[in-house]
């Protein structure tokens, strides 16, 4: 690839790091913008499944995740208030995820995550404080306005700044984010303080009545879990300009009244704020002219099947390992082939994680026969997302020498 060809990621989330080390690897150098002062990602974790770090194990990342990580002994689906168990499946016990899916299930700390890879990208090409306001089309090149006065001119610009992206408006032409009707309490703590919590080294989804609790252990020793409770409300989402809300003491406890002692104990912890659940509508375009996006901006999806990061990572490999050979006049064909790669597969995933959470806010009754036989037969219906090989792809459509898909619905 020429020199002159000029790529300029926004955003320096897990996304636009896994891409830039991804090109990176390829003998491609990108600049990378990030609005934030410094990467830092705080009180959050990440779970990430087979199909990402696979991917990450490729960028050479293997060692210095599982160092940080805890790999589940089961996925256990429970009762909400008596806490039996509805059904399980191993996954670290006897390496069983490992060897169905060709790589190891982690929960790590979203920092852990973010300081690994950008450790891998050195610092190189990364500027922070650059939020972006404006795009425009040069015709040819696309000039990009930051807040701190910083104009630059890229021929590739890569949108992966979120569910509420600039680049994606730019793209589509209006917002496309659309509000789920639920929001989350989230957290992270110490194993110690949980006493009732059964199987604290499991993933565990606890369901019941439009409600939800999903825990995970994360850390190199297992000593902390993280949680995400889901609520049937607010319906209508406060604040137009942001996806955090202020609670009252007590609020999230108080929804969980009844639950299983596990379930109250995590949730009374200090919770500040709820969040707000967005995704984004199934977009028919993903790129116009030489700006294309990927991850949230792109998919953004509710995360009961946690593959928000582990998608973003899919979408990162793909668009490194289609752009080698790239010349500026097959740019659109490169992106368009991204597009039909990414598409189907991501609104596939986003369909179902909708889906996903009227299943486990069932009402107890007889409907939850169905959906206990549904938990039930989790590795079967749901292989297909942590088996997929997204390089594997990737490098069988870029050797193809058939024309991408048109961009239709």
């Amino acid at each position: 690839m020429a020199k002159t060809f000029r790529i300029a990621i926004v955003g320096g989330g897990i996304g636009g790091l896994t891409l830039a080390v991804a090109l990176r690897q390829r003998g491609i150098e990108a600049d990378v913008y990030e609005q934030a002062q410094e990467l830092a990602e705080i009180g959050a974790a990440v779970a990430l499944s087979a199909n990402s770090t696979r991917e990450l194990r490729r960028l050479g990342m293997g060692d210095a995740l599982a160092a940080v990580s805890t790999e589940p002994g089961e996925l256990i689906y429970r009762n909400w208030r008596d806490g039996s168990r509805i059904a399980a499946h191993p996954v670290h016990e006897n390496m069983n995820y490992q060897q169905t899916c060709g790589a190891p299930y982690y929960g790590i700390h979203r920092a852990d995550l973010q300081r690994i890879l950008s450790g891998a990208l050195g610092g190189a090409g990364l500027h922070l404080n650059h939020r972006l306001t404006g795009i425009k089309d040069l015709g040819g090149a696309t000039a990009l306005s930051f807040a701190n006065g910083e104009t630059i001119e890229a021929d590739l610009v890569v949108g992966a700044d979120g569910v509420r992206s600039v680049v994606r408006r730019f793209i589509t032409g209006g917002d496309d984010t659309v509000y789920s009707g639920t929001s989350a309490f989230r957290g992270i703590v110490p194993v110690a303080r949980l006493p009732a919590l059964p199987d604290p080294g499991a993933i565990q989804f606890w369901m019941g009545p439009d409600a939800h609790l999903l825990h995970y252990a994360i850390g190199g020793n297992a000593d902390y879990v993280n949680f995400f409770a889901v609520v049937e409300y607010p319906k209508v989402w406060p604040h137009g300009d942001k996806w955090l809300d202020a609670i009252e003491p007590g609020e999230a406890a108080a929804a969980f009244k009844g639950w299983h002692p596990a379930v109250v104990e995590m949730v009374s912890q200090h919770l500040p704020v709820r969040w707000g659940l967005f995704g984004t509508r199934p977009l028919l375009h993903w790129y116009r002219g030489g700006v294309v996006i990927l991850g949230d901006a792109a998919h953004a999806m509710l995360p009961h099947h946690g593959q928000g990061a582990n998608t973003t990572i899919e979408d990162a490999i793909t668009l490194a390992e289609l752009l080698p050979g790239t010349t500026l006049d097959g740019l659109g064909p490169m992106l368009a082939k991204y597009q039909s790669l990414r598409r189907a597969r991501t609104r596939k995933i986003q369909r179902s994680s909708w889906i996903t959470n009227s299943l486990l806010h069932l009402p107890d009754g007889p409907q939850l026969a169905e959906r206990d036989r549904r938990v039930a037969r989790f590795p079967e219906d749901f292989g297909w997302i942590h088996q997929f090989d997204a390089l594997q792809t990737a490098r069988d459509a870029a050797h193809t020498q058939h024309h991408p898909a048109p961009a239709h619905a």
